[in-house]
């Protein structure tokens, strides 16, 4: 039987309340061939005492300093020291359940390279959660349960960054976490799609996901809206865009906005138009406003949706559904 060896990379900063929580989840795995790379972000707590604490305890554990300064590049001084076939990510903050590794190895070997292996995810909280992290975990869990996550990956992040793990050989194919570019976890996986990589369904929860007021993704500037909205441009421009087709951009929101400011920054010429009887036929930015009829007369055209509202959302899916074009080839929802 073979047992590769996993390295699970755990960056961590100020969150020794949560730790040693975090490192339990590990040490209780049904699959014990793993190592845990532990980078510690400069913390002024008690982080890395317990964490050091651990280490002595448990050869499989190693802690560094970060060689620089955030999550990315505490990321980077990890995986210089892995050693293992197959590559994870865990936060500091969140809990495995105990055959998260285990289920995860046999996806790999079972489906081989070119895969990334996932799992559902659970939110907690001492303080409940909200409804828009609940929406957020059942529409993850959905995909995830089919290995759909690629068909939605332009609408939010679909691949949890505590909750996967790859062939090292397809990390490094993919340039690991080379890449400085925020929200890191969106980027990773934007480029597990532009390398072709599989997604492996999984029915079962493998994380429980924390949510609290002062985590990273709540309180750093690199995952406001406007990172998340470049990162999408950027991937969408490169892999999915045909210069060929006419863009038309959906909505005229804060979203819809940014995406028209950064297509004129690029150069890229777009078509406007909304649902908004209030907007339509106004002009932003030197474009009008137009109805989404307009879109009967524009030929083979490409879509960019960036239309929040959820009802909405269903009625221009029904749209695009009644002319016959299709996700990911002919429209994009942006959100």
């Amino acid at each position: 039987m073979v047992h590769p060896l996993v390295s699970i990379i755990i960056p961590f900063k100020n969150t020794s309340a949560y730790l040693e929580e975090c490192l339990n989840s590990v040490l209780a795995q049904s699959y014990s061939h793993w190592e845990i790379i532990a980078v510690d972000d400069h913390s002024t707590d008690a982080s890395l005492n317990l964490v050091q604490d651990f280490a002595q305890r448990d050869t499989r554990i190693d802690v560094y300093p970060n060689t620089g300064k955030g999550v990315i590049q505490a990321l980077q001084t990890a995986y210089a020291h892995c050693r293992g076939s197959f590559v994870t990510r865990m936060d500091s903050d969140d809990i495995m359940t105990p055959d998260r590794l285990q289920v995860m190895t046999n996806l790999l070997l079972e489906h081989g390279e070119g895969h990334v292996a996932v799992g559902q995810v659970k939110y907690f909280s001492d303080r409940g959660i909200s409804d828009g992290y609940d929406r957020y975990e059942k529409w993850l869990n959905v995909l995830t349960e089919k290995g759909r996550n690629f068909t939605e990956i332009y609408k939010e992040c679909v691949i949890p960054s505590p909750c996967w793990m790859v062939y090292r050989t397809d990390f490094e194919a993919c340039d690991g976490f080379n890449p400085y570019r925020y929200p890191e976890d969106y980027d990773l996986t934007f480029r597990f799609y532009e390398a072709g990589l599989k997604i492996i369904p999984c029915d079962k929860t493998l994380l429980y996901w924390r949510d609290y007021d002062h985590r990273t993704s709540r309180t750093s500037e690199h995952y406001a809206q406007n990172y998340f909205l470049g990162i999408k441009l950027h991937y969408f421009l490169k892999l999915d865009h045909d210069p060929n087709r006419p863009l038309v951009v959906w909505g005229a929101g804060f979203k819809g906005k940014k995406i028209a400011q950064s297509l004129m920054e690029k150069n890229v010429e777009f078509s406007w138009i909304c649902d908004n009887p209030k907007k339509i036929g106004k002009e932003i930015y030197g474009h009008t406003l137009l109805p989404f009829q307009e879109l009967d007369h524009i030929e083979h055209p490409q879509s960019i949706v960036t239309v929040a509202n959820e009802e909405a959302q269903k009625e221009i899916r029904a749209f695009f559904k009644h002319r016959t074009m299709r996700n990911m080839l002919d429209y994009f929802f942006f959100c």
